[in-house]
């Protein structure tokens, strides 16, 4: 097999791992508002910007005030309920914290059983995790997460770095149109 012809994976911005940084990319992607086309228009992003990854992953947007999911999608066949597991482990985690997994990640150098203990989660810890791809969806003006977007499936950095990616590809697009619909 000629591996030439093999296409590379796409690269993704190099994610920091300062917390303070972090903190201040996710507060620069707030969004104006976030309904149901939203979620669809962001989750279809994320699917097609996944589909150039050779792994499968699984894209997931619910509202935070319940287990209620906009989209849900798979890029390629070889997702398992494991994949569902990590979606709702790093959901509980942002929710909880208000912090993208990633930033828990950072926080804790990836250690688990210093984020179990420092929670006292005890029997409760393999309900969250600190593994990268899982966001809060915050909306200029409103208090606390509205949604989670929780991508699984790829090495943790490139799971957060696809979200962060293409939230912020779409919300300076969407800035750009809301802009110009106030110039005309």
């Amino acid at each position: 097999m000629d591996l030439s012809a093999v296409p590379a994976e796409p690269t993704l911005v190099t994610q920091p791992r300062d917390l303070k940084e972090i903190e201040t990319i996710d507060a620069a992607l707030a969004l104006p508002s976030f309904t149901a086309e939203t979620a669809w228009t962001l989750g279809n992003l994320l699917r097609a910007r996944l589909l150039a990854f050779a792994k499968p992953t699984v894209i997931d947007i619910s509202l935070a005030n319940g287990p209620h999911c906009l989209f849900r999608a798979t890029t390629h066949s070889g997702t398992t309920p494991d994949n569902d597991s990590w979606v709702a482990r790093k959901r509980n985690t942002v929710l909880r914290f208000g912090s993208s997994t990633w930033y828990m990640h950072n926080k804790f150098e990836g250690d688990e059983t210093a984020f179990a203990v420092k929670y006292a989660l005890g029997t409760r810890a393999g309900e969250y995790a600190i593994h990268g791809g899982g966001w809060p969806v915050r909306v200029r003006g409103v208090e606390g997460v509205v949604a989670v977007i929780v991508v699984s499936g790829l090495k943790q950095d490139q799971d957060h770095g696809v979200i962060v990616q293409t939230v912020g590809e779409w919300l300076e697009t969407t800035e750009l149109e809301i802009a110009k619909k106030k110039e005309d």
